[in-house]
């Protein structure tokens, strides 16, 4: 890859983090080399990963005041939005702070995808390691179970878009039953759909039109993040 602010500041370390568990790892195993660099990075965002998780089931559980709130001042939107604001206030809820930790994960996700999508293995490429990092002494593995990682897998790309279809289910709340028509009711219907159906369609149709390496990166990345959703509930739970 061509230098940059992305590349040196995202894709090389992570890059590197990658090579360097190819190297320790049993056999030069990439696909365990995937796993490692996924949970690592994803560990490394969990502080604000928890963070945007917690926003937004606070977020389900006021949505009835907000939508009484809504129903209320129908006709009178500042007022409204006063209402709205005193809400957030009081329930200590900031609903920009899940979008914000969403923009700062991306480069790193980006980064991530890229490294297993291009990173060319099982050839490295020695112009992105540091001086530090040493190559595998033996052939680096692509296989995995009955997967090889350069090869393409609907099993692999299936579970990626199963993950994907489960964590939406977790992360999207039901909308609520309205026969109001409205372009704002429809847009939220569309949003909705799009996350629970349609994304993870496109989770499997990519992970399968490229390779096993990539369907593995979606599956563990997905796996974790549902389990972080479901662990921050019951943590909820019993508090």
């Amino acid at each position: 890859m061509s230098g940059g602010f992305f590349h040196t500041v995202f894709y090389q370390p992570i890059y590197n983090v990658a090579v360097f568990l190819i190297t320790i790892l049993p056999n030069h195993s990439v696909a365990l080399a995937v796993i490692a660099t996924t949970l690592l990075v994803k560990f490394a965002l969990f502080p604000l990963t928890k963070k945007a998780l917690i926003t937004q089931m606070k977020m389900r559980d006021i949505e009835p005041k907000l939508e009484a709130i809504r129903e209320k001042y129908k006709n009178d939107k500042q007022a409204a939005a006063v209402a709205t604001m005193q809400v957030y206030k009081d329930e200590g809820v900031n609903p920009f702070s899940s979008i914000l930790a969403l923009f700062i994960q991306l480069p790193v996700i980006f980064a991530l995808y890229f490294i297993f999508y291009k990173g060319g293995f099982p050839t490295i490429h020695t112009a992105d390691l540091y001086s530090f990092i040493h190559l595998p002494t033996g052939t680096v593995s692509m296989e995995f179970l009955m997967f090889h990682m350069a090869e393409k897998s609907w099993t692999l790309a299936l579970i990626a878009g199963g993950a994907q279809f489960i964590q939406a289910q977790l992360a999207m709340p039901p909308l609520p039953q309205t026969n109001e028509v409205s372009l704002k009711n429809d847009l939220a219907r569309s949003m909705n759909l799009q996350m629970k159906y349609i994304f993870p369609l496109i989770i499997i149709f990519i992970s399968h039109s490229l390779s096993s390496v990539v369907a593995l990166y979606f599956c563990v990345s997905n796996i974790f993040t549902i389990g972080q959703e479901l662990a921050l509930r019951k943590h909820k739970k019993a508090v």
